[in-house]
C-alpha cells in the first residue's frame, strides 16, 4: 500500500505556496519535511490530511488513513489525562487509553486535569491521540515543540513502533529525531509556486485594459 501525490499545488488564503510537488509514501516509511518558516509545511500537511483542497495536481491520500497532529494539542483542560484519551478513543472508535498513556510516559499523570499539566506534558498528551487513531499515516506538525530530549526520544520511539507495524509518518520538524527515512526540502517547490505566480501576474498595461 502507498500514498501518492503528483504535481501537487497547495494554497493558503488564496495564495499558492507550493507547486509541482510529487511524492510517494510507502508502508513503514518516514518522510521528514524541511524548509524555512512560511515555506508551506503546515499547508502541505493540512492538504494531505484532507483539511483543505489541493490547488492543483492529483492526490491519492484517503482522509480516513490520516491522523493529523497540529500545533494545537486538542485536549480539554478540565478533563483528566485519562478522560481526554478516553474521549478520543470514543471518537476513533478504537484504541486503548491506558496503552496510549504508557507509550508517552503519562501513566503517573493519568488522573490529573490536563489544565494543570506542563506544556511538555500537554504536548505528550496531544501526541498520544495518534496511538489511539489506528490510522496508518501520522501527519505531525513540529511534534516535539515543548518536549525535552528524553520525551523527544519517546516520540521518536512511538514513530518507530508505528512504522514497524506497517504504518507511515510525515513529520515537519527542524530537529534531527534520529529516524531512518527520507527528507524532502520544500524550498524548490515554493520557488516554483512563486515563479508561476509572477508569470501569471499581469503587467501594468494588461491590468488596466
Amino acid at each position: 500500500m502507498s500514498w501518492q501525490a503528483d504535481t501537487l499545488a497547495c494554497q493558503r488564503g488564496g495564495r499558492v505556496l507550493l507547486a509541482g510537488l510529487s511524492l510517494r509514501l510507502a508502508k513503514g516509511q518516514v518522510l521528514i519535511l524541511r524548509g524555512p518558516n512560511g515555506v508551506g509545511k503546515t499547508t502541505l500537511l493540512r492538504t494531505l490530511a484532507g483539511l483543505q483542497p489541493a490547488a492543483g495536481g492529483t492526490l491519492n491520500w484517503p482522509a480516513d488513513d490520516m491522523a493529523y497532529a497540529s500545533h494545537a494539542d486538542g485536549i480539554k483542560a478540565t478533563l483528566s489525562a485519562r478522560e481526554n484519551l478516553a474521549f478520543w478513543a470514543g471518537i476513533y472508535g478504537a484504541g486503548d487509553p491506558e496503552n496510549a498513556l504508557e507509550t508517552f510516559g503519562l501513566t503517573p499523570l493519568a488522573g490529573r486535569a490536563a489544565g494543570t499539566l506542563s506544556a511538555g506534558q500537554r504536548r505528550r498528551l496531544g501526541l498520544a491521540r495518534l496511538v489511539l487513531s489506528h490510522r496508518p499515516v501520522w501527519l505531525c506538525d513540529e511534534p516535539t515543540v515543548s518536549l525535552d530530549a528524553e520525551h523527544t526520544e519517546v516520540f521518536a520511539n512511538a514513530v518507530r513502533a508505528h512504522c514497524a507495524k506497517g504504518g507511515a509518518a510525515v513529520l515537519a520538524t527542524h530537529i534531527d529525531l534520529g529516524l531512518t527515512g527520507e527528507t524532502l526540502d520544500l524550498t524548490p517547490f515554493a520557488a516554483a509556486a512563486a515563479q508561476a505566480t509572477q508569470t501569471e501576474t499581469p503587467g501594468f498595461d494588461e491590468a488596466f485594459l
